[in-house]
């Protein structure tokens, strides 16, 4: 904007001059950036002799761990802990239940309660436990 109004009241001369200076320093700093991004940034290069690792396995206690999960993966942890069950739709209510407040479901589709303790905190009217 400023060179813009500056070369409006300019002589060609310096118009041209100022063109120049502008380009210089567009150039300069497109080469600096260049420079910088290679020497900071290194691409990815073949060592000798070094296999490539296979990918690292996943946390293996995400999803049974207190708060570990998100709750939109609630419905598909609840289906494998409710799997056994012959009811399923309490079971499976419940277990959402549970899980979008405990953020985890335990393990297997009964029993390990111990690994996701808010499972355990939760109980009816009647003193039994809510979480399936």
């Amino acid at each position: 904007m400023f060179a813009q109004l500056f070369l409006v009241r300019a002589t060609s001369m310096e118009r041209s001059q100022l063109r120049v200076v502008i380009l210089s320093l567009a150039i300069m700093l497109l080469f600096l950036c260049a420079q910088g991004q290679a020497k900071y940034s290194p691409g990815f290069t073949a060592q000798p002799g070094h296999a490539s690792s296979p990918a690292p396995l996943p946390f293996p206690m995400y999803g049974v761990t207190p708060g570990s999960l998100h709750p939109q993966e609630c419905p598909g942890r609840c289906a494998t802990r409710c799997s056994a069950t012959a009811y399923k739709k309490p079971c499976m209510f419940f277990c959402q239940k549970c899980c979008w407040t405990c953020l985890c479901v335990p393990s297997g589709t009964y029993g390990n309660k111990q690994s996701c303790p808010c499972y355990n905190i939760w109980k009816t009217k009647r003193g039994g436990p809510k979480c399936p």
